[in-house]
């Protein structure tokens, strides 16, 4: 029985082989028995509100069993005890899993920032912070990524990390010429992000787009106009542009022009003014700071034009239309009651000839010129 037991295979004896996966099964066994707990432990975190806590517990959970599993693999290799050229690949192998395992494991630790970032962002107003925490963890496991990778390289090549990166910035040079516009688009976003010129939710303007925004990402703002399009606009080209938030504003303000004609006595002018200001006063969406406004603003070539300023508060577009639509009718009823002609553009023209209204010209014979040109 000893000498089958400590008959080689590969320079090793066939009882480490049997400890070695042994070891494997067990540590496959305790990493089930540690995701089981764990996630136990984070349902009842859950039950008790304790968020963070549960969030934690969650992600050794998913990480538990192939963390597990590769320290298992790694004592078994070392139990091995493989010499020469197996030797090496198996101690660059074990390496390589143990870096791997690491890196899954804080892939999934990345969850725990994010999520006290999202917990802080529910205490502020602002609904773009809310966007903030899906970057952050991408950027976090983006980063795990990028140095479990530079590790695996170090180990593969043999060659300090030192050379190691700065080979990756020659090749990050060359990556960053042909990537500039997503790097543009990067820090278009941070600058989105601190300058906070819109929420999510706002409707804004940029350029001829008009509409709500849904999402703000890495690289790009996705806006739904009223069309029902979406519409995709670089980071980079949205953080250079000037953007109107109509969503933020306070109010809704209207300036109505209503003409009458040149032929209205000055006291129906009056009146009409007076009749403006009634259907104004104390208004629906009227605040008292921002009372209405109402002018003979303007003699113009072809009517007199009264100016009708108001503010309607809350900045509710489709309430403040059902106003607009109240006051336009009340202002057309009220001028047809009074006998207020409305103006409209309009051109007289003579022409000579005409036997009904005959042009008269007077020529004065001292200057030789004629009225017309007096």
């Amino acid at each position: 029985m000893d000498s089958i037991l400590n008959y080689e295979i590969i320079g090793t004896s066939i009882w480490r082989i049997i400890v070695f996966f042994a070891i494997i099964l067990f540590s496959l066994l305790i990493g089930r028995i540690a995701k089981v707990i764990l996630k136990r432990s984070s349902d009842r975190m859950k039950a008790q509100r304790r968020m963070l806590t549960a969030t934690t517990l969650d992600a050794l959970a998913k990480s538990a069993v192939f963390l597990f599993a590769s320290i298992g693999i790694s004592v078994g290799l070392l139990l091995l005890n493989l010499q020469s050229t197996i030797g090496h690949i198996s101690h660059v192998s074990r390496t390589i899993l143990l870096t791997i395992a690491i890196g899954y494991f804080l892939y999934w630790l990345a969850e725990i920032p994010a999520d006290w970032f999202r917990r802080f962002t529910l205490n502020t107003e602002n609904s773009l912070d809310d966007m903030m925490s899906p970057i952050i963890r991408k950027s976090l496991r983006v980063t795990i990524v990028i140095l479990v990778l530079v590790q695996i390289a170090q180990t593969l090549s043999d060659k300090p990390i030192t050379s190691i990166i700065a080979g990756l910035g020659i090749g990050g040079l060359a990556v960053a010429l042909a990537a500039q516009d997503s790097l543009k688009n990067f820090f278009g976003s941070v600058v989105l992000f601190i300058d906070k010129p819109f929420e999510i939710g706002n409707r804004i303007v940029v350029d001829s787009h008009d509409g709500v925004v849904e999402t703000v990402g890495l690289r790009s703002t996705k806006i739904r106009n009223f069309d029902g399009h979406l519409i995709t606009i670089p980071n980079g080209e949205l953080a250079n542009k000037m953007i109107r938030n109509i969503g933020n504003r306070p109010y809704i303000k209207r300036t109505a022009d209503i003409t009458i004609t040149y032929d209205t006595p000055p006291e129906k002018i009056d009146r009409a003014i007076e009749i403006v200001k009634e259907i104004l006063d104390n208004h629906k969406g009227m605040h008292r700071d921002f009372p209405p406004k109402v002018y003979l603003s303007e003699l113009n070539a072809d009517s007199l034009n009264i100016m009708a300023i108001y503010w309607y508060h809350p900045p509710d577009y489709w309430e403040y239309m059902e106003f607009s639509d109240k006051f336009n009718r009340e202002v057309f009823r009220r001028f047809n009651e009074e006998g207020i002609d409305f103006a409209f553009p309009t051109q007289t023209v003579y022409l000579a000839g005409d036997k009904s209204r005959p042009l008269k010209i007077g020529i004065n014979m001292l200057s030789g010129e004629d009225e017309a040109g007096r």
